[in-house]
């Protein structure tokens, strides 16, 4: 096995932790009825590994960065497959809000590790694409792993799924084991090198616009099985399969996004794909009930919100040129707090309302994400202007 397939293996760890955090959305109301939880409450085991892998594995990386990557990766997945199989035997709601922060915990990790050691695995003109081949398999979670298991819970049972999951991540464990060298970080990404760079105003902007479309994304995405289930009765095969449908077009998004940020630029495609997904969740405020006007919808809005992605992480890394990685790690952050932000909300909506008004709730929260965009745009055109003109007069005086 040369370097290539120990990179796809890592992919694949990667796949399978992003199947395990976004799985419980299309098996809701199943969890909910077998904890007995309310919808809502069973919304919180979303926020729980979100918020842990937020807050916890930034900690946990910082505290351990002189220790082998290797050895750290070797021991985060091995016990995140032990809190995947502890799923099985979780008879309360309590016991699972405690796994599922250890899931969040390992995998959020985990998965920022794998993208460290994916890059000293290959030449240095190829790392790019072998982050790019990791975060393949974290979006391959939403297109794949999500509705799959969608339908196989039906005839598995859902805490089954997540036994099924943690085995297969014994693969990428025993690649780690038997093929990843011993690393040490050459330059330690400390927590507070990654705190420092929310000084820069345009920073703490540009990560709020991350932390609200998500947000907005989560809002909905969290409840989806429910919010379909509400305007149709969907049998499991059917909900799959437009999970499936919808998978397929957030990772169109990204593509679509990619493509926009290089021609068009990052800051055009921020707006339109913020716009997009704003007016779409209003449209499904407008035509709830008919199931065949939210579906198209529904894919119109993941392509949409996903497309924003790789133009935030680009434009991000044009504000940090000098430390990518750090702006990026703290973007990461900022998507799980998002995801735990618009999980909360979305449950708090269906609690005091009804499941059919999610897409308020993510409506007011992208309209917010828009005006952050909008802030920092402007912003960031005065003071570019201002660096231009320092800049050009600092040219002047060296010829004069």
């Amino acid at each position: 096995m040369n370097n290539k397939w120990v990179v796809y293996s890592l992919a694949l760890a990667v796949f399978l932790i992003g199947t395990i955090e976004y799985i419980i959305s299309g098996i809701l109301d199943i969890a909910a009825a077998d904890l007995g939880i309310t919808t809502s409450t069973a919304g919180t085991l979303v926020t729980a590994f979100a918020l842990a892998a937020a807050i916890g594995s930034p900690v946990l990386i910082a505290t351990t960065i002189r220790v082998d990557r290797r050895k750290i990766l070797f021991i985060m997945l091995s016990i995140f497959i032990l809190s995947s199989i502890l799923v099985y035997f979780s008879p309360s709601f309590e016991m699972m809000l405690v796994t599922r922060i250890i899931q969040g915990l390992t995998g959020g990790a985990a998965t920022v590790i794998a993208m460290a050691v994916a890059t000293r695995l290959v030449e240095e003109r190829s790392r790019g694409r072998a982050i790019g081949t990791i975060l393949m398999g974290l979006s391959s979670s939403l297109v794949l792993g999500v509705p799959v298991g969608t339908l196989l819970s039906e005839a598995l049972g859902w805490r089954t799924l997540f036994v099924i999951v943690g085995l297969l991540t014994v693969i990428p464990l025993l690649v780690v084991f038997f093929r990843v060298p011993s690393i040490t970080e050459q330059r330690a990404i400390t927590l507070g090198m990654q705190l420092s760079i929310l000084k820069d105003k345009k920073i703490v902007l540009a990560v709020g616009i991350t932390l609200f479309y998500i947000g907005g994304y989560s809002a909905l995405f969290t409840y989806i099985s429910p919010f379909l289930q509400s305007n149709a009765e969907l049998t499991a095969a059917a909900l799959s399969g437009i999970l499936l449908l919808s998978g397929i077009c957030s990772f169109a998004g990204s593509k679509i996004g990619g493509v926009a940020a290089d021609t068009k630029g990052p800051k055009f495609t921020i707006y339109a794909g913020l716009s997009l997904q704003a007016g779409i969740l209003l449209l499904l405020t407008w035509l709830g009930g008919l199931i065949y006007a939210v579906i198209p919808l529904i894919m119109i809005w993941m392509a949409a919100t996903w497309m924003t992605s790789p133009a935030q992480q680009l434009y991000l890394v044009t504000l940090v040129p000098q430390s990518p990685d750090i702006a990026l790690s703290v973007n990461t952050s900022f998507i799980q707090f998002g995801f735990a932000i618009g999980s909360g909300i979305g449950g708090l909506m269906i609690s005091s309302s009804s499941v059919d008004n999610l897409g308020w709730a993510g409506l007011a929260l992208v309209v917010l994400a828009l005006l952050l965009a909008t802030w920092l745009f402007a912003y960031d055109k005065k003071t570019g202007h201002a660096a231009s003109n320092k800049d050009s007069e600092s040219q002047r005086a060296c010829t004069d």
